[in-house]
């Protein structure tokens, strides 16, 4: 099937967490058809590099590049620059890099015609209040995503990754035109891995999830086609 049958406003990223080039393009491969939108992180994107990712493009697909840059300004928009110069449609960075940094991103790319949707991660979503205390912030995660969130809106970002546990918060500081972008989504009955805030895709969808990122139960599913698929049929009915 064509990916340009596939609805262009489909909300389902499948997360291609693969450590080589060969295995996450032979998954896409199956996918195409069903998923247009595909996670590029970091792991995979240092193994394959940007030549994986504009093959993907290629392809048809639309890329979600999650490297959650977190540096000094300069640096930061450069690689914004460069990630947009591939043609992926969104990029992450940390909120934690400050208001100057998430500043110098979004000058980096005001000037495109068709810039990628700028994401800020707040709190990730393997951490706990347990592990945000162990680094030092008193404030539950809750607080640190919504203050994290008020500066990145300050500083001009309209767009978050954010937890299910969270997404409802964002949604009222973004309103309509923020971009949610919802990890820990695992289908009912499926194994939690190392995620700590998690909800079904039906559930972060009605919280205010604008795209859900699902990696493992459809890319470790014995049919990852028909693992897909039917994330997409509870999405839609």
């Amino acid at each position: 099937m064509d990916l340009n049958l596939v609805p262009k406003d489909s909300p389902l990223i499948v997360a291609l967490d693969f450590p080589d080039a060969a295995t996450a393009l032979a998954l896409a491969g199956r996918l195409e058809g069903s998923v247009k939108w595909l996670k590029v992180g970091l792991e995979l994107y240092i193994a394959a590099g940007p030549m994986f990712v504009e093959e993907l493009i290629k392809r048809g697909h639309s890329i979600f590049l999650d490297l959650k840059l977190h540096d000094i300004p300069n640096t930061v928009a450069g690689a914004v620059r460069s990630a947009a110069s591939l043609g992926v449609r969104m990029l992450t960075l940390h909120a934690a890099g400050g208001p100057i940094m998430l500043e110098a991103a979004k000058n980096a790319i005001a000037n495109l015609e068709n810039p990628p949707q700028l994401l800020a991660v707040t709190v990730l979503t393997s951490m706990d209040q347990a592990q945000t205390t162990a680094i030092g912030i008193e404030r539950s995660p809750a607080e640190q995503v919504a203050l994290l969130a008020r500066m990145g809106i300050a500083a001009g970002i309209n767009g978050f990754v954010c937890s299910p546990e969270e997404v409802s918060k964002l949604r009222e500081l973004t309103g309509a035109s923020g971009v949610l972008v919802t990890p820990g989504i695992r289908p009912a009955g499926s194994e939690v891995g190392d995620q700590k805030r998690i909800a079904t895709p039906t559930e972060a969808l009605r919280l205010g999830a604008s795209y859900i990122v699902v990696g493992r139960p459809i890319t470790q599913a014995k049919n990852p086609v028909e693992a897909a698929r039917e994330i997409l049929r509870q999405i839609s009915g």
